[in-house]
Order: structure tokens, then sequence, then C-alpha cells
């Protein structure tokens, strides 16, 4: 046996890491699209095949666990927790100190957080909000917008709580539900709730056809965690919210 000497080399690129849902089938597809010159490292928390108050509350005692199972050994410059939901249900402030607690990382986010930061970004007040969950699973992300200066006055749901089933939501069906949304009250911006929804190819068609920007979660996470790493090249992606 030869054994041999080697160098170590010093990399430190900027480092992003996603927690996703176990039912997920999208938000890593998203976000390795969305990448700009970060790496990216995906972590997984257990979570229901439906969508209810309950799975989502659950989430909560597993996060810091899935967040642990990262590399221990890197610093991270952003952690985002990949539920729009989960996050209105469980609290911006507990999935924070939930994520801390497994992993080091200079900022936490998550779809709630991204969406208002998106939101101010873009000047935006009035949402035409689309979920495809029941109206009881939004109410407390609506809630928790309006308390942030956003208002949803026209709302939208496929009442579809199995995620296997929200995942294969045909992106016409989006865009026509979008756009009625649009119709029913002024509104000055669109957004597409549920990182399992698959949006991202939705949102240049959508932006086009309604002259309103449009914000998925996927978009705005993404977007969040480029900006709070810092590194304007972290991620990068389409339509107005990244472009302004």
């Amino acid at each position: 046996m030869t054994v041999f000497s080697y160098d170590l080399v010093k990399v430190e690129p900027t480092r992003i890491a996603v927690i996703v849902l176990q039912s997920d089938e999208t938000i890593e597809r998203d976000m390795i699209a969305l990448r700009g010159e970060a790496d990216l490292f995906f972590t997984r928390v257990p979570s229901g095949q439906s969508v209810t108050a309950e799975t989502l509350q659950s989430m909560a005692d597993h996060i810091t666990v899935s967040a642990s199972l990262l590399p221990e050994t890197l610093d991270f410059n952003a952690v985002g927790y990949g539920c729009t939901s989960g996050t209105a249900q469980i609290g911006i402030g507990e999935i924070r100190r939930l994520v801390k607690a497994g992993v080091k990382s200079n900022e936490v986010s998550e779809p709630v957080s991204a969406l208002i930061a998106a939101c101010k970004h873009l000047k935006i007040k009035r949402l035409a909000f689309l979920s495809p969950y029941i109206e009881s699973v939004s109410a407390n992300l609506r809630n928790v917008l309006a308390d942030n200066g956003v208002q949803s006055p026209t709302f939208g749901t496929f009442a579809e709580a199995v995620e296997a089933k929200v995942v294969r939501i045909s992106g016409q069906s989006v865009i026509e539900a979008a756009q009625k949304l649009c119709k029913l009250g002024e509104v000055d911006g669109i957004f597409l709730s549920c990182t399992n929804l698959r949006t991202l190819d939705l949102i240049e068609p959508l932006e086009a056809s309604t002259d309103l920007p449009v914000i998925s979660s996927n978009l705005a996470l993404a977007w969040h965690l480029g900006r709070l790493t810092g590194k304007a090249d972290a991620m990068q992606g389409p339509g107005r919210l990244f472009a302004a």
C-alpha cells in the first residue's frame, strides 16, 4: 500500500440550505433552477400527505433534527424552511428558533417572511391570492400578511388537501385561476402559494398576460435567501421580483 500526501484548498462559497417537506416534489427542482453562484444543500422534514392545521403544526417537532442533518462542519449564509402554510401555522419566530437550534446559519427565511419582503420590495399592498389548499389552511397566512400591510382582497383555491395531487395541478389551471382572480378586485400583484405547486415556469407568462408582478412561494424564498446572503449573484430568477 502506498500512502500519498495531499494539499487542502480553502473553499468558501456562498452556502444556502433548504429544509424540504418530505411530501414536496417541486421545491428542490425550483431552487436548483434559481441557483446563481451559491452552493445549495437540502435536507428533509417529515410531513403529512394531507395538509391540515394538525399536520402542519406537527412539523415543528422535527425541524431542528432535520436542520441538524446538514453538514455540521459548515457555516451557512442562509437556511430556508420550505413550507408556506407551515410557517403561518407554526410562526415565523418559532421557525427561526427551531432552525437555528439545529444548524449554524447567519440568516433564516421561509416563504412568509420572503413574501412580505418581496411585497415591500415591489410596493405591493393588495394581492390576488391563489392557494391549492382549503380556505382554512390559508387563513393564518392571510392574517399574517394583513398584519404586515399586505391585503388579499381576492382569494381563490383549488380546495385540494392531498400533496400528491397539488403537485400535479396543471399550469394552465393555475394561469386561468390567477387571471380570473385579478378580475374580481383591484390588486397590484399575484401570489401563487405553496412550495409544492409547480409555478416557476408560469411567472413570466402570467406577468405578460396580467401586467402585474407575480410571486410564488419558491420564487420569493429563493430571492429572499439570496438577498440575505448579501451576494447579488447568489440566486437568480425570472420575473419582476428579481429584475427590480
